[in-house]
């Protein structure tokens, strides 16, 4: 029997070209969506057979509906092997704006939240099995906030504390919890941005080094390396000299831009 890969935000970008890189891997794909349609369209179009895919409808922002397409999975298709919390978006927000508070509560809810919420249908099963992989996508801009972007950088940072936490608890169990997190990566989320974007590196090259760092089990890493040096820097950079480096920079484009 193959392996089983639970992935949210399959109908574009990081999610669709990690979905492609596990079924050429030989695993059976559980993939979720809101645009069901869409991804049902992918799916047919990349001719990946019926019996290694099911498609399920949710909404990452909604903590009942991602919790219903896990639980779905576990009575169709059973334990995954990996989960991948990927759904995600990434908004510019002003918190002079009113409206953009509202931007911020989607972007915790869906970003971080949503992350906690796809883990929470497998967390007791994988552990009972004593093997399983969680895998949740954060974000070089998790590191430090970046000018425009306070609710993607905070969801982002949320992220990664989370895993760690997560990862502790779990380390008993035999559970493996995996943090990724992305530099630049040519999808529908970074090819709206109007500033530079160092060391771009297209879905399909992501999808092979994150799947290389799922497999091995990894706690932690940015893909690609270079971005993890800039992560690195970013780190032990004086606020001062931070804050100087970014002044002027484009900010992200905010939901009325």
């Amino acid at each position: 029997m193959s392996k089983l890969v639970f992935i949210t935000g399959a109908s574009s970008g990081l999610g669709q070209a990690l979905a492609w890189r596990y079924y050429q891997a030989g695993f059976t794909l559980a993939l979720v969506a809101r645009r069901v349609a869409e991804l049902q369209a992918w799916v047919d179009a990349q001719g990946i057979s019926a019996d290694r895919c099911r498609i399920y409808s949710a909404d990452v922002a909604v903590s009942d509906s991602i919790v219903a397409a896990g639980q779905a999975c576990l009575v169709d298709q059973g334990v995954p092997d990996v989960v991948i919390a990927n759904a995600g978006i990434s908004i510019g927000m002003d918190s002079a704006v009113r409206g953009d508070l509202d931007v911020m509560t989607r972007t915790l809810a869906i970003n971080l939240t949503g992350v906690a919420a796809t883990f929470y249908p497998f967390v007791a099963a994988m552990a009972a099995r004593g093997d399983g992989r969680l895998v949740g996508i954060g974000s070089v801009a998790g590191i430090r906030g970046l000018p425009g972007h306070g609710a993607y950088c905070a969801s982002k940072a949320g992220v990664i504390s989370y895993c760690e936490s997560l990862r502790g608890e779990l380390r008993p169990t035999g559970v493996k919890v995996v943090t990724i997190c992305p530099g630049y990566i040519d999808t529908p989320l970074t090819q709206k941005n109007t500033y530079g974007m160092p060391f771009l590196m297209s879905p399909e090259a992501f999808s092979d080094k994150a799947f290389k760092t799922i497999e091995d089990g990894s706690s932690y890493q940015v893909i690609p390396w270079q971005m993890g040096v800039v992560a690195k820097l970013l780190r032990i950079l004086p606020n001062s000299l931070f804050d100087k480096a970014l002044s002027g920079r484009a900010r992200k484009a905010r939901s009325t831009e």
